[in-house]
């Protein structure tokens, strides 16, 4: 038979800050000092598909009533 332990969660009092609240400037600080730290990825490019391989694509009626409700789209 397994024994399930008791698990005790305590919390502790909220301690208030006295720095100000972060602003976009901080955040814009804050990434300009990250940058140099990230990785990017080499950049990927997908060649065309030809139509004529992309099968099996099926979209329910109201779904395509609805994009074709769209101005940008059908009406």
């Amino acid at each position: 038979m397994a024994v399930i332990s008791k698990h005790v969660v305590t919390t502790r009092p909220v301690e208030l800050s006295s720095e100000p609240p972060e602003n976009m400037e901080t955040l814009r600080g804050d990434c300009a000092r990250m940058a140099p730290h990230w990785a990017a990825p080499a950049a990927v490019s997908a060649a065309p598909v030809s139509p004529a391989l992309i099968h099996g694509v099926t979209v329910p009626p109201a779904s395509a009533r609805l994009i074709d409700g769209m101005s940008e789209y059908g009406d």
